[in-house]
């Protein structure tokens, strides 16, 4: 899980957007899943199963908002 999470956070900020617009985004949602266990956080961890399930068709919009803006896509830390 860690390296899946080094590896997204290495990336060059255009390969983080391509990742981000939809049907891809789902690679997002696993790196908030990722992070969430990787970091033993429960909280984080049951909101991205929620979100693979509800946040797949507009998450992607709001994840492009938040790279663009900060360079990272957002997510409880």
């Amino acid at each position: 899980m860690k390296s899946f999470v080094k590896w997204m956070d290495g990336l060059p900020l255009i390969v983080k957007i391509i990742f981000a617009i939809p049907l891809l985004d789902i690679l997002w949602v696993l790196y908030r899943l990722a992070r969430s266990v990787a970091g033993k956080k429960t909280l984080g961890t049951v909101l991205a199963v929620v979100l693979i399930v509800f946040g797949i068709p507009w998450l992607w919009l709001l994840d492009i908002i938040t790279l663009l803006v900060f360079g990272k896509v957002l997510w409880l830390d």
